[in-house]
């Protein structure tokens, strides 16, 4: 028993980092890819398609020209309030956070540099997987400034990259919530996971005691990871 705690806790560790490494595009650097220097603007014509890429994720926005970017953002304060002032200043982590939570977002425009943050920014790094489904630059800008303003967010359904995609090719597609169910299916199916829940609610038991809220959790986490591995 002293020896399966610290493995479980090693197989948790193992899980975390592997959703926190989520890439679900090829590395950038083939002859294709187009990586502007940090803040400046990204190469003519309308419509090109941008990503950042972030720590745990990727963001995404439509090149619109003159130094402009559709990008679509979870974001508390339009549910709040119509003052478009106070909704086009740069959206703070706290009204992203819960932006998330409320399921609320605005596709909104923002400068190249506001929109990449101070990240590096790839053009047209996704063309490549929908060359046959590529629409026109000019059509996908006139379709990212149609869907400015207010919007529903989920995060599988709904999210920048689901905008961009079907602004450019025409379908609403998000390859980071595909790769990320997938890493999760692959959490479910492995049976370890069931050790490591059993060995987590043993140690909230023996720390909260026994009770409803430690073993009832502990047995269902169990029984439906064991029933889908």
């Amino acid at each position: 028993m002293k020896k399966a705690v610290p493995q479980a806790a090693a197989l948790l560790l193992e899980k975390l980092l592997l959703l926190a490494h989520l890439r679900p595009l090829p590395a950038a650097g083939t002859d294709t890819d187009t990586d502007t220097d940090r803040g400046e603007p990204p190469p003519a014509p309308r419509g090109d398609l941008l990503e950042v890429p972030r720590t745990l994720f990727v963001h995404f926005g439509i090149y619109l020209g003159e130094n402009r970017v559709a990008h679509l953002m979870p974001d508390i304060l339009p549910a709040l309030t119509d003052d478009r002032r106070q909704i086009q200043r740069v959206v703070t982590n706290k009204r992203l956070i819960l932006g998330v939570v409320t399921k609320t977002a605005s596709i909104r425009v923002d400068t190249v540099e506001d929109f990449a943050y101070g990240g590096s920014i790839l053009v047209n790094h996704m063309d490549r997987l929908f060359k046959d489904r590529l629409l026109g630059s000019e059509e996908a800008a006139r379709r990212a400034e149609k869907l400015v303003g207010a919007t529903a967010y989920s995060l599988l359904w709904n999210n920048c990259e689901h905008f961009v995609t079907y602004c450019r090719y025409g379908a609403p597609v998000s390859l980071q919530t595909d790769k990320f169910c997938e890493t999760v299916k692959m959490i479910i199916r492995d049976q370890r996971s069931v050790l490591a829940s059993v060995l987590v609610g043993l140690a909230a038991v023996v720390c909260l005691g026994l009770a409803p809220s430690t073993t009832l959790p502990t047995i269902l986490v169990t029984f439906l990871l064991w029933m889908a591995g």
